[in-house]
């Protein structure tokens, strides 16, 4: 990425089981920054830098920094929904946007941030 560039990522995700989910969560990790090669950027910082959206449709799930993203979303709350039927595909998006203020420093950096989605009936 580039300083004032936004990438979307589009994750799907589906109700495999064979009754619907009464609850639908998604819990995000610690953000960790990295090195993508031998020569990179001395910044530390730049989990508290990059800004993310989350959306499903046309409703927002979480929208602010990467490293603030860090509390539990209960999804079928936020989209005003009481369950997700079963065989039923969610889409997400993940939009992230490293400022355009960043310099040279955030060379050859990047973010890591696990996530774990929870279906429960």
């Amino acid at each position: 990425m580039y300083p004032g560039q936004t990438v979307t990522t589009t994750v799907s995700i589906k109700n495999t089981g064979s009754i619907a989910a009464n609850a639908f969560t998604l819990t995000p990790g610690t953000c960790a920054q990295s090195a993508t090669s031998t020569t990179y950027g001395s910044a530390t910082d730049l989990c508290s830098q990059m800004t993310l959206v989350v959306k499903t449709g046309s409703t927002t799930l979480y929208t602010g920094t990467v490293n603030g993203f860090s509390a539990a979303v209960d999804i079928l709350n936020k989209t005003s929904t009481t369950s997700v039927a079963a065989g039923a595909t969610t889409s997400f998006s993940f939009a992230i946007t490293l400022p355009s203020t960043v310099g040279p420093t955030y060379s050859n950096l990047q973010v890591s941030q696990p996530l774990t989605w929870q279906f429960t009936s």
